[in-house]
């Protein structure tokens, strides 16, 4: 068996090489390939089924077909542990659980939502499967446990739900559940799913918070640790829309940008982020006035926050009408500050050349100073391509909008040539925007002089 494997390994790379190396497409040796494929699989289908067999006169799967309802529907092969999901479909254990492990809320046959992840054992099945092992001289290999320790039992269900309940207890017993669902939502993704099973859990771990009449209400380590909580949550790809259309949800954020200690305005700032990640999500965030804490968080400009708060700041300002809100709330002065004084600048810079599409946003770097500041970035030796292509990009749309800055880049250009070096060594999309400056800036001599 083993020497046959080789020589399929051997024409395997024999007709790989000729596919890849032929200018034309081999049909011919691709099928052939497919082949050998298929022939490696079954050999290795049968070594391994070949160490489970009772004696040595017993046949194996790989000479008898196996039913199709004995296969797990995820790994093709026969089901050593047949349980059945809420939809009413059987697969084996170690495939469901590691599909619902990967964050999968859905089942894999029908794509029917799962009302529940509870894995009923399809005892049935199994009989079944034991006896046609057993008429066929097999023996069925013991069931693969899980080793991994992040599957959920009923005893870890009814914990979650035990500390979701002590949030309406007492403030030790909200603050004690509260470090624990912090830590499990970090650790285990299967908590942070478990979020998604009900529309009451969000608004249970969020009590504690919703119910205070003042900001003077808040204890900040319990804050903190919800606040870190659904963040966690929020990673979750299945529970984004959930958490960001629950109601209470952005009103407790926007709080937490707005008071509490650094790591959870970060954290809450990291939040709206990862939220973002949905389109929908971005409209939603940005009708609910977040941009306006979010950039009043950048302007106080702490170090751990900064980064959370950028990136935040530049995922909903990908939606035109959150441009218009960022630069209504302060967004161009509190950017370029920033940049000027050197901090986060390739972030900022980001945020600046995707806000440079609004007039408004224009009017105002005009106004503060923006076109010296960002001809120094592109002279500059020690700002990569990256900023110097944002930099000039953010000039560009300048140069048209604003033509009392020309005079600024014509002096620039006489002076150092500062555009006209990057037009010949900047990335493309740089080359092209100095090109159309230096065009710009040149009609514009030539129609003085024919005046």
């Amino acid at each position: 068996m083993l020497a046959k494997a080789m020589e399929l390994k051997r024409e395997l790379q024999k007709l790989v090489k000729a596919i890849v190396d032929e200018d034309d497409i081999n049909l011919g040796a691709i099928d052939r390939a497919q082949q050998m494929f298929c022939a490696l699989k079954e050999l290795k289908v049968k070594k391994s089924l070949s160490s489970s067999k009772v004696h040595p006169h017993q046949h194996d799967t790989a000479s008898e077909e196996i039913p199709e309802e004995f296969k797990c529907p995820l790994s093709k092969e026969l089901m050593r542990d047949p349980v059945i999901v809420a939809s009413g479909q059987t697969y084996d254990r170690l495939f469901i659980q590691k599909w619902l492990k990967a964050g999968n809320r859905t089942c894999p046959q029908t794509q029917q939502v799962l009302t529940h992840t509870n894995l009923t054992p399809n005892s049935l099945i199994r009989e079944m499967i034991l006896l046609w092992c057993k008429n066929h001289g097999i023996e069925l290999p013991e069931p693969v446990q899980y080793s991994d320790e992040d599957v959920l039992t009923e005893v870890d269900r009814s914990h979650f739900l035990s500390l979701l309940g002590k949030m309406s207890t007492t403030l030790s017993a909200q603050k004690e559940a509260a470090k624990e669902l912090r830590q499990l939502t970090k650790k285990m993704p299967s908590f942070r799913a478990l979020f998604g099973e009900s529309l009451d859990a969000i608004p249970q771990l969020l009590s504690p918070l919703s119910q205070c009449k003042s900001r003077s209400d808040v204890h900040l380590d319990l804050q903190e640790d919800l606040i870190t909580t659904l963040l966690n949550l929020s990673i979750h790809d299945n529970n984004k829309k959930l958490v960001a259309e629950t109601p209470i949800v952005l009103p407790i954020l926007m709080d937490a940008l707005r008071s509490g200690t650094i790591e959870t305005r970060s954290n809450a700032a990291a939040t709206l982020f990862t939220l973002s990640a949905l389109d929908s999500n971005k409209a939603l965030i940005g009708k609910s006035d977040a941009l306006k804490p979010l950039i009043d968080l950048l302007d106080e400009g702490h170090p751990l926050a900064l980064k959370d708060v950028a990136s935040a700041i530049f995922n909903l300002c990908i939606i035109h009408e959150n441009k218009s809100r960022a630069v209504r709330d302060g967004a161009v002065r509190v950017i370029l500050k920033k940049i000027m004084n050197g901090m986060h600048v390739d972030e900022l810079l980001s945020i600046l050349a995707m806000l440079s599409t609004n007039q408004k946003a224009i009017e105002e770097m005009g106004e503060i100073g923006a076109v010296p500041c960002l001809l120094r970035l592109i002279r500059e030796t020690s700002s990569c391509a990256r900023n110097k292509e944002n930099c000039i990009a953010i000039l560009y749309t300048i140069c048209f909008g604003d033509r009392s800055k020309w005079k600024e880049m014509r002096l620039e250009e006489s002076t150092y040539g500062t555009i006209s070096q990057l037009a010949q060594n900047g990335t493309s999309r740089a080359k092209r925007k100095a090109s159309g400056i230096l065009n710009r800036l040149n009609r514009a001599i030539n129609c003085t002089h024919t005046a």
